[in-house]
């Protein structure tokens, strides 16, 4: 659904909040003592308590198993709620029993809750299961018996020894809850016959007799130490005491100790050791769970004897956050939360008005169970509802009442609600003006949502006043819908008008994709791929023909999941137009064209040989890497040529201009023409390669030598270091010495040589100064 669509109907509550104030905890019902559980005596009278607050008149009842408990001469009800049961028997003459679940019901004007269930049972000692066992003792060593019996109330157990009480304030004697006497360092005057007595309210048993025998004498024989009981796994309730049996013996007499095998703390309190090893917690809470290690340890040494016994501490369900009383207007969503902790995790069970609340359409049950919510409430909805948590530990329970406002002057209900089919994907959904209160209607809101989908996944469209009629747009094709209009004041909504149901038409399959292959001049290959956008397609339907023959051939059907076809049998003379599309119930969709061309593909196939595609690229790209590798050395050689040629005519020139102003320096006339060309040495120097020649008059002109240096500069126009190595001083000191000097030439050098120039021209200038005089 289009997200734009998905707004709440304006609607003020302004009225319909001053009903939320004046609201007070005290229209509650709720308990404020409910029943424990009982052990009861036979014949002997029992008490369950009940009180409750609330607003008056409040009636009470109570159930024993689900049944309702009628006042007789054995059952009394008093005022306050509490229930007396006379004269209490497990079995009566008929056949039942006061034993079993009792619960305590209230009930006022704005609902009823029950309490919890208490549960009465009747006293009972059981017979012995564990009968203590005869005992033979060396001096010095531990003697032990052990009885269990199971009783409600748990039986209390006492020890006996030739008929006589044990005396348990001597500290060799310890007596353990659990039903189990110790004996250490025994003696002669311990030997006797002992017997286990167990008392509760239902009576008194004494067990079997057993014999502890005390033999030899006190041993000085070093023994290893040896655990003979060691700790058994537990669960437990909170609040209970845990006992952990540790008997070792050994000679020295080894050490017990405690510890818990997660390394943690045991702690000190409510922890105490009775005898020489047991431990016992008195009070446990959760954070008591774990293993517990008794170590024998042989005094002075590391040798050591382990065993270890689990604790399991349950705790009864408890809330962390009970639901809480709420108002809600006719139309509006209603939601509780019941938060509960306890060990094991408690479970929780809502009820309204003291019946199991069972999820429906518009009541959701999430996050197990501990959120209750009510969309759409009516006043059916208005009534108290209860949060039971309970584990195997124990049971709680807490009440919310839900309060539904109701405005007076609210418009009647919508009617005459219809939908009809527009297209795959909307519907109209019309509706008729309410009878009843209409003048202050502010708009109508229309509720949305699929058939199958939840209440929760509804959402709404508010409709101008103006309008009985709406568009629903951007639904699914195929698929059912249900729709209901409330019609909004100011104070408030009106009921829910009934709902229409209407189903979108189906929609056809998209055009799907279609591929042509020639496979040789008869065959083409068809290849398709399915649309998803639109309906779900059933099969495809094939069909081609030759061009302009305005008959298709086909159509050639094909279920969903095959997407290929060969057409064979092809004249290679026409072009055929081919085409593709999907159907399914609703219909065929819109098909995919393409035209095929055999004729092109035969053409091809003689004009063109068959060849290795791969190979001749391959082929082409080395063969284009060999020519461009030839060009280039090729290019490269040229240069170097030109280079070496090149700089041989620059040495060359160089050597002839040094001899050509020696010679001048013994012409007094050619003087001042050998001055003037030095100084045009150094600015062509700076200008670039240029040539000149001296003629018989003195004067200088350019030769042909020029012409080719200013072709050499044309070809070559790269930075000068291309022309002028970086030894450049000694290239030309070198060509001073060596190169014969037979006309005046000039070449280009770096700004650096001047200095060696310059030498060179005062070398020069010192001839005329012996014989003539300068111009100057």
């Amino acid at each position: 659904m289009a997200s734009g669509r998905r707004r709440q109907a304006p609607c003020s509550l302004g009225i319909l909040l001053l009903a939320i104030v004046g609201m007070t905890c005290g229209g509650e019902l709720s308990f404020t003592l409910e029943p424990s559980d009982i052990i009861a005596v036979q014949e002997q009278p029992l008490m369950l308590h009940c009180q409750v607050e609330g607003i008056p008149p409040i009636t009470t009842q109570w159930r024993c198993n689900g049944a309702l408990i009628v006042e007789d001469q054995n059952y009394s009800m008093f005022a306050n709620g509490s229930l007396l049961i006379g004269h209490f028997q497990k079995t009566k003459s008929d056949g039942s029993s006061d034993e079993g679940d009792y619960e305590c019901i209230a009930q006022n004007f704005f609902g009823l809750v029950l309490s919890r269930k208490a549960r009465v049972q009747a006293a009972t000692m059981a017979d012995f299961h564990v009968q203590p066992r005869s005992v033979r003792a060396e001096l010095g060593g531990v003697g032990r018996f052990q009885c269990q019996i199971h009783g409600l109330p748990e039986p209390v157990i006492s020890w006996e020894r030739d008929r006589r009480p044990v005396d348990t304030s001597d500290d060799r004697f310890t007596l353990l809850p659990t039903g189990v006497l110790q004996i250490t360092g025994v003696r002669p005057e311990d030997s006797g016959m002992y017997c286990c007595v167990a008392h509760n309210s239902a009576g008194v048993k004494h067990s079997a007799g057993a014999q502890l025998t005390v033999s030899g004498s006190q041993s000085s024989v070093y023994k290893e130490p040896m655990i003979l009981v060691g700790p058994e796994n537990l669960t437990l309730t909170v609040h209970q005491t845990a006992i952990f049996e540790c008997v070792a013996t050994g000679y020295p007499r080894p050490i017990v100790s405690w510890s818990r095998l997660d390394g943690r703390p045991i702690g000190v309190e409510g922890i105490q050791v009775l005898g020489t090893g047991n431990l016992m917690i008195s009070d446990v809470r959760v954070q008591h769970s774990g293993v517990y290690v008794c170590a024998a340890n042989k005094p002075g040494t590391r040798v050591r004897r382990t065993a270890q016994g689990r604790l399991v501490v349950q705790a009864p369900a408890e809330f962390v956050q009970p639901p809480q009383s709420i108002a809600r207007p006719v139309g509006t969503t209603a939601i509780f939360t019941c938060l509960a902790q306890g060990e094991p995790v408690p479970q929780i069970t809502w009820l309204k008005n003291g019946q199991i609340l069972q999820p429906d359409g518009h009541v959701k049950l999430r996050n197990n169970n501990s959120t209750l919510t009510i969309y759409g409430v009516t006043q059916d909805d208005e009534a108290i509802y209860q949060c039971i948590a309970e584990n195997s530990a124990g049971s709680t329970q807490a009440s919310a009442r839900l309060t539904v406002l109701w405005a007076d002057g609210l418009p009647g209900v919508p009617a005459g609600v219809r939908a009809e089919v527009i297209s795959p994907t909307s519907i109209q959904v019309s509706w008729n003006e309410p009878t009843q209160n209409t003048q202050d209607i502010i708009g109508y809101v229309l509720h949305i949502r699929k058939t199958a989908d939840p209440v929760e996944m509804e959402y709404q469209e508010a409709v101008s006043k103006m309008t009985l009629q709406q568009v629903i747009g951007d639904l699914e094709p195929s698929t059912s819908y249900s729709f209901y209009v409330k019609a909004y004041t100011s104070r408030g909504a009106s009921k829910a008008s009934e709902t229409a149901v209407k189903s979108t038409l189906g929609e056809v399959p998209a055009p799907p994709a279609l591929f042509t292959k020639v496979i040789n001049s008869t065959v083409v290959q068809a290849t398709w791929e399915p649309s998803t956008k639109m309906g779900q397609q059933e099969g495809f339907g094939l069909y081609y023909r030759k061009v302009p023959v305005p008959i298709f051939t086909g159509p050639l059907t094909f279920p969903r999941n095959v997407t290929q076809y060969n057409i064979t049998q092809l004249d290679p003379s026409f072009v055929y137009e081919i085409k593709i599309l999907a159907f399914n119930q609703h219909g065929e969709g819109n098909a995919t064209l393409r035209f095929v061309s055999l004729k092109e593909s035969v053409e091809k196939s003689v004009l063109n040989t068959p060849c290795n595609c791969v190979k001749d690229e391959q082929n082409k790209s080395s063969t284009t890497g060999i020519i461009i590798g030839i060009h280039i050395g090729v290019t490269c050689i040229i240069f170097c040529v030109l280079f070496l040629m090149f700089s041989y005519r620059g040495r060359l020139m160089m050597c002839k201009t040094v001899q050509a102003t020696r010679q001048a320096g013994r012409n007094p006339a050619a003087g001042v023409v050998l001055e003037s060309s030095s100084s045009s040495q150094g600015a062509l120097a700076l200008n670039g390669p240029h040539r000149f020649s001296s003629d018989g008059n003195g004067g200088t002109h350019t030769s042909k030598s020029c012409t080719d240096s200013n072709e050499m500069e044309r070809l070559f126009s790269g930075p000068s270091h291309f022309f002028h190595p970086p030894d450049t001083t000694h290239t030309i000191e070198s060509s001073l010495v060596s190169c014969p000097l037979n006309e005046t030439q000039m070449s280009t050098f770096p700004l650096d040589d001047f200095s060696l120039m310059e030498e060179c021209e005062v070398q020069f200038r010192q001839h005329p100064a012996e014989g003539q005089q300068d111009e100057d």
